[in-house]
């Protein structure tokens, strides 16, 4: 079955404050997408940084260097996932108002791959990094299931799994999406509600798992039964954050003016301020878990990030990631003004990079957070590469899916 664009796309002067979707100006700056050459060129600077950093850090400070390694790549394999769940939620909650949103949560998928390979460098090139991995003589290995699970060979096998469940997702979903726009069928949104419902069960299982074999395997004696919540409580707070950033760029380029209204930005400052929330309720949770049962086991993760320089870090979390945003978004204004929104998703980003450094350096340097370079120079090779992976897979589609049947009702959309 094919679907008629011209009935679904409003006409001048049809819905006030709209872009003109049939005129040829519009359409050009939704189908020609690029980033501007000085971006890319900052991008690309960024990068060399990173790279830099990286070559002088295996040097100077191996262990250090790969830790940083691992948290930027586990945090863009996080915001590609983030996207990809947002997807597969539209569509399986046939969500209207989200339509013209849904180009960059498949924008923030093209950040899979770079993760992806920047894991693998650290599985393969570095298991070190992991305690559990080193033989010590004299002393024995873990028995019993966590001896199965924490094998070095069962641990790759997983990656390779977990990559592939995703890299498969991201292609399928993406891909009926963007054929809709060349024939305007619609079995393909048929085909990605049923694919939306297997992967939001497959992400579960595999995002829970990941999560435990990447970050808590840093520290083997230590475990947490609410790690992979709390980790998925992350990943879609960074996601919302994230999407609300470029949507806001978006529209201030120009690029989706009149599209992306402030109807749209409210509803996504609201589940920015949902999410945020959510966080704080399984950090907190957490936490208070194990302060009151006060084992040994368990306390050891906290005693390390709440000593010495460690411990303003670990009160910043929280403000950055859920206080600052509390207060700022609870007021309704807060949620329709742009520029004020971009600044808490920005805010927002930046507590989701110490909450990943909180969770991954103390277990190469418990004394001080401040041990070298290399977080910083990582970081910003890590911004260089999600420009242009994110710019890149923008540019290969429309900016708005053109023929969904639901794009009507997302311009059309109010609170």
């Amino acid at each position: 079955m094919s679907f008629d664009s011209s009935n679904s796309l409003p006409r001048h002067g049809d819905h006030s404050g709209h872009a003109d979707l049939t005129s040829p100006g519009v359409i050009d700056r939704l189908t020609k997408f690029q980033l501007k050459p000085s971006i890319r060129n900052s991008a690309f600077g960024l990068l060399i940084i990173g790279a830099f950093t990286f070559v002088g850090g295996i040097w100077v400070q191996p262990q250090l260097t790969w830790a940083c390694v691992l948290m930027v790549s586990f945090l863009l394999v996080s915001l590609a996932l983030a996207g990809l769940l947002m997807i597969a939620l539209q569509y399986l909650t046939g969500a209207g108002w989200s339509i013209v949103l849904r180009r960059i949560s498949e924008a923030l998928c093209g950040l899979l791959i770079p993760g992806l390979i920047g894991i693998a460098a650290v599985l393969i090139f570095r298991p070190s990094l992991y305690p559990w991995t080193v033989v010590v003589e004299g002393e024995h290995g873990f028995e019993g299931f966590k001896g199965f699970w924490l094998n070095h060979t069962n641990w790759l096998i997983r990656a390779a799994i977990y990559a592939g469940i995703w890299l498969f997702f991201s292609f399928a979903l993406r891909w009926h999406s963007r054929r809709q726009d060349s024939d305007g069928k619609l079995s393909h949104t048929r085909w990605n509600v049923a694919l939306s419902a297997l992967f939001v069960i497959a992400f579960a299982l595999s995002y829970w798992l990941a999560s435990v074999d990447w970050l808590m395997s840093l520290e083997p004696l230590w475990f947490s039964t609410m790690y992979g919540v709390y980790n998925f409580a992350g990943l879609f707070n960074g996601g919302i954050a994230c999407t609300i950033v470029m949507a806001v760029w978006l529209r201030n380029r120009g690029t989706l003016r009149g599209i992306i209204t402030d109807e749209h930005l409210h509803d996504l400052g609201k589940l920015l301020l949902a999410f945020t929330t959510f966080w704080a309720y399984i950090w907190f949770s957490q936490y208070m878990l194990i302060w009151y049962a006060n084992i040994p086991e368990e306390t050891e993760h906290f005693i390390v990030r709440t000593h010495n320089l460690w411990l303003p870090l670990f009160y910043l979390n929280v403000f950055l990631n859920w206080v600052i945003p509390f207060l700022a978004l609870l007021p309704r204004a807060g949620k329709r003004d742009g520029n004020f929104l971009l600044k808490i998703a920005v805010i927002v980003l930046v507590g989701r990079v110490l909450d990943m450094y909180l969770l991954i350096i103390p277990t190469v340097s418990e004394s001080t957070p401040f041990a070298g370079i290399a977080p910083i120079g990582i970081i910003l090779g890590a911004i260089g590469v999600f420009i242009l992976a994110f710019g890149r897979t923008l540019g290969k589609a429309a900016l708005i899916p053109m023929k969904d049947p639901y794009l009507e009702e997302s311009l059309n959309h109010h609170i």
